[in-house]
């Protein structure tokens, strides 16, 4: 049995405006190294605080148009500027957009099988973005695992 092989690699996610982005296509194309691992584990983090990665419906587009509009409901813009945050440096979104991320979180972690990620049948990997301006996000992939 071979020994447990680290990689690990940045990633530079496309500017997008506040949305749920499904990505999953984007990491396997970035990551070709997956298919090098019999089993393991790929670990995305993203290395910023209004946005967030998870895991969740790969099919239908309007489950990500819903999750951004709850996100949006759970946590509210203070576009009235009634004060309901202290911290708004960089403007009415800013405050929201780390709590969401604080509340969906910065990383996922996805078991490798056979050299291809073993995501269920309607999972994907999803970008949230939080502010309303494009951001540019990068990531960080770590994948452990057993090489073929």
């Amino acid at each position: 049995m071979s020994t447990p092989q680290w990689f690990q690699k940045s990633l530079r996610l496309p500017s997008k405006a506040r949305g749920s982005y499904l990505i999953t296509t984007d990491i396997v194309n970035a990551l070709p190294e997956i298919k090098n691992y019999k089993t393991g584990l790929l670990t995305l983090f993203i290395q910023h605080t209004s946005c967030a990665l998870s895991l969740n419906e790969n099919w239908d587009s309007d489950v990500r148009l819903d999750m951004s509009d709850a996100m949006d409901r759970i946590v509210a813009e203070d576009k009235k500027g009634e004060g309901i945050y202290r911290h708004d440096a960089e403007g009415s979104d800013d405050m929201p957009a780390h709590i969401k991320s604080a509340l969906i979180g910065a990383s996922v972690t996805v078991p490798i099988t056979n050299g291809k990620l073993a995501l269920g049948t309607w999972q994907g990997i999803w970008y949230m973005e939080f502010r309303a301006q494009k951001h540019t996000r990068s990531i960080v992939a770590t994948i452990n695992g057993q090489p073929m």
